[in-house]
């Protein structure tokens, strides 16, 4: 098979999977699994087979006309360079890795067939994404994604945090993806085409009219997708879906779309210096704000959410300084890591029976009742602080030296002061994220107090594949001078200089957590906590259902629980009320927006109803009291029929009499 066939095949085998997953779902519900894995799993080993044999060379391209649209045509048209293949790579291995996984940890759900389909079809939109050269077709799988991160975020909808998270993440999505289609439609007008080779080529012969308006039109879009400040609010909320879905979402597929879409058309971003520094304000202040509320979160998985919302803002960052190759690089090593966290985090929440760490800094054991999921979430933890020598360490530094790069001059693809914000604010953010990494290491596994109690062990499909995307976390880093021809040609090698400073400033906040919690965890068995609420005998999915319903009840409001065993709030002082809550920004929107909104609906609805139907039910009022006048004059009786016959016949000739004799006066 030629690369472009076995390019057409990898979105293709995951989209058939998940139409014969729900086909079959009721009627064949052995063949669910197999559907699930086998696709996604031969998926994966195509887009191996393309990138090797993409090899860092030319970019491949195909396309077939779709259908004549008029003067902007929409081709079926794939685009395969460095950048695409390794990315498919990516989401192929997390969804393989998250179907098999998914297997254990939903064994007796009986939604499964139906999670499986969505999860395979929201694989194939995002290869879709990955692959496409044409805009529209890749609009096509952008909002796929959408829609299945609804369903798939309110997979548990008995409960009432999975129903709102998951229309959240719908409607702030949308709101992004508004001026997103305009800027699309907007960049097609200026250019002449959909097509992203063609795009590029009228960029580079000075082809684009309104780059600031554009770009800032299509930042809106990536901003909401993925998850960067202002419209990142829907993130941490949907971690109310399950732990699989969060992890997809969260490594390989959703958040990635919008870094990834930037990076294909960087030029275009590149031609406005205002965009720039908008898009290098936007990242410092999702790292900084992300990171502050990451250190505050009680739930296990909201600290990932926070950390990945950080991570995406260093990626958006390697983008608003014009190197796209960094911002890549850190979103294939991200993915790896955070699969391995949120996976892990599963297992953790089904051996603890709850995801608060108030609470499992208050159990001893877990780290040896959970071997697995301790070693492997202890790696991904490391290369998220970015220790070296793990992958975090390498794309993170990759980040900082394009930063460096650009604040002294010596790039000049962006302002310096887009070079210096992402500087500054990237040197901050690996402070907090090293002091909130070190957090909940420490909380979730050097607890004291009670033994954990047995949930039973682990099944192996969730915990080999957290072995499996480890390796990728520790070794990926370490080939960053072999996959240079797929990033450009373009040198991902640190300097010492931002090496040393990244990895002193990581160190003193992982040191600085540390002796925080020596100060406090003598305080944690004084002050108790409410009791575990998940069954010991359940499947993991149901354990985590049931923590997530019971966590306030059992452990409190976090911002107004007084929990001093806690460093985060330590460290954060009365910024930690703040943080807990993600700065009060969703209460902030709730009266600038939803109220508004509300209001406007519920005057729209008493007009509907008090005036529009009143009309209405005025004519068929009228209607219906004519026709019980009319009623009442159909006697039967025929003499009474032809005296008013009569009546009204002499009537009309006495007007006519009258008629005639006025006209003939005048």
């Amino acid at each position: 098979m030629t690369t472009t066939t076995l390019a057409v095949l990898v979105p293709l085998l995951p989209f058939l999977g998940a139409a014969a997953g729900l086909l079959l779902g009721r009627t064949a519900p052995g063949y669910v699994r197999p559907l699930a894995v086998l696709p996604t799993l031969v998926a994966a080993v195509l887009a191996v087979v393309v990138a090797a044999r993409q090899g860092g060379g030319p970019a491949i391209d195909a396309a077939t006309r779709l259908t004549p649209t008029g003067s902007v045509p929409i081709d079926l048209a794939l685009h395969l360079d460095g950048f695409a293949v390794l990315v498919a790579v990516l989401v192929g291995l997390v969804a393989t890795c998250v179907q098999i996984y998914s297997t254990g940890y939903l064994r007796d759900d009986p939604r499964y067939p139906s999670y499986a389909a969505l999860v395979s079809l929201f694989t194939a939109a995002m290869l879709l994404v990955v692959y496409s050269g044409d805009l529209m077709v890749l609009m096509v799988g952008w909002e796929i994604m959408g829609i299945c991160s609804y369903f798939l975020v309110g997979h548990y909808w008995e409960t009432p945090e999975a129903r709102a998270a998951s229309l959240k993440a719908f409607l702030v999505t949308k709101l992004g993806d508004v001026p997103f289609l305009i800027g699309l439609f907007a960049l097609a007008a200026d250019t002449g085409t959909f097509r992203i080779t063609g795009i590029l080529g009228a960029v580079a012969n000075g082809g684009l009219d309104h780059p600031t308006v554009i770009a800032l039109l299509l930042l809106a879009g990536v901003a909401g997708k993925s998850a960067q400040f202002p419209l990142h609010t829907w993130l941490p909320d949907a971690m109310a879906g399950p732990t699989p879905v969060s992890a997809l979402i969260h490594a390989a597929t959703m958040v990635a779309a919008g870094i990834y879409f930037v990076a294909r058309l960087l030029p275009v971003f590149a031609e406005s210096g205002a965009a720039l520094v908008v898009l290098a304000v936007m990242a410092a202040v999702t790292m900084i704000g992300s990171g502050l509320a990451a250190l505050a979160q009680d739930d296990i998985k909201r600290v990932l959410a926070y950390s990945t919302i950080g991570q995406l803002g260093y990626m958006s960052g390697a983008l608003a300084v014009g190197d796209r190759g960094a911002a890549v690089f850190h979103l294939l090593s991200h993915g790896a890591f955070k699969a391995v966290l949120f996976l892990a985090a599963g297992v953790v929440i089904h051996a603890a029976g709850t995801n608060s760490l108030a609470a499992m800094s208050r159990m001893g054991g877990l780290a040896k009742r959970i071997p697995d999921a301790y070693w492997t979430m202890t790696v991904a933890l490391l290369a998220l602080a970015a220790i070296p020598p793990f992958a975090g360490f390498f794309s993170k530094e990759a980040v900082l030296v394009a930063a460096e790069h650009t604040a002294l001059g010596d790039r000049h693809v962006a302002p310096a002061a887009a070079g210096w914000t992402v500087l500054v604010a990237g040197l901050l953010a690996a402070v907090l994220t090293a002091a909130y990494a070190t957090r909940l290491w420490l909380l979730a596994f050097r607890g004291r107090g009670a033994e954990v109690p047995d949930h039973g062990r682990q099944p192996v499909a969730m915990t080999a594949v957290l072995w499996v995307l480890a390796i990728p976390t520790i070794a990926f880093g370490l080939t960053v001078g072999v996959i240079t021809d797929w990033f450009d040609g373009h040198s991902l090698t640190p300097t010492v200089t931002t090496a040393v400073l990244s990895t002193g400033v990581a160190l003193v906040g992982g040191l600085v957590t540390y002796a925080a919690w020596r100060h406090t965890t003598a305080l944690a068995v004084r002050i108790p906590v409410g009791a575990v609420v998940a069954h010991p005998d359940a499947e993991p999915a149901l354990v985590e259902a049931e923590a997530m319903t019971h966590h306030t009840a059992g452990y409190g409001d976090t911002p107004g629980a007084p929990d001093p065993a806690d460093p985060g709030r330590l460290l954060l002082g009365p910024l930690h009320r703040h943080a807990a809550t993600g700065f009060h920004l969703d209460a902030l929107y709730t009266k600038l927006f939803v109220r508004p909104v509300q209001a406007a609906a519920s005057l729209v609805r008493f007009l509907d109803r008090e005036v529009v139907d009143t009309y209405v039910r005025g004519s068929g009022t009228g209607a219906r009291l004519l026709g019980t006048a009319v009623r009442r004059a159909q006697t039967g009786n025929v003499q009474t029929y032809l005296s008013a016959l009569l009546a009204g016949s002499l009537v009309l000739a006495i007007a006519a009499v009258v008629f005639a004799t006025v006209n003939a006066g005048s």
